[in-house]
């Protein structure tokens, strides 16, 4: 089944429907393939009506809000001694946890 949709200069055929549907990796029957067609070219037809906004004026941004360093300020705190790591092991060798062999 080959078929074109065209709506407002966008024009989608059968080869960009398999197309975006291989990358979506998404099995579309025929019907739904005309239907996804259609949906796709409103979307597309959305973002022609975007791109023709005047944007001049409007300063450029990376991130809509802006940045600012969230973490804490770094502290020295008591930490555990080896002994009290190695505590709860249930295999220890001298200063070091014990474990299975993996391979």
């Amino acid at each position: 089944m080959l078929f074109w949709f065209l709506t407002g200069g966008v024009i989608l055929s059968t080869i960009d429907i398999n197309y975006a549907a291989k990358l979506a990796r998404i099995g579309l029957t025929d019907s739904e393939k005309g239907r996804f067609a259609k949906d796709l070219s409103t979307i597309l037809d959305y973002i022609n009506k975007l791109n023709q906004l005047d944007t001049g004026q409007v300063p450029s941004t990376s991130h809509v809000i802006k940045l600012q360093n969230v973490f804490r300020e770094d502290k020295v705190l008591d930490s555990l001694t080896t002994d009290q790591a190695l505590d709860n092991a249930p295999m220890k060798d001298g200063t070091s946890f014990k474990v299975p062999r993996v391979l």
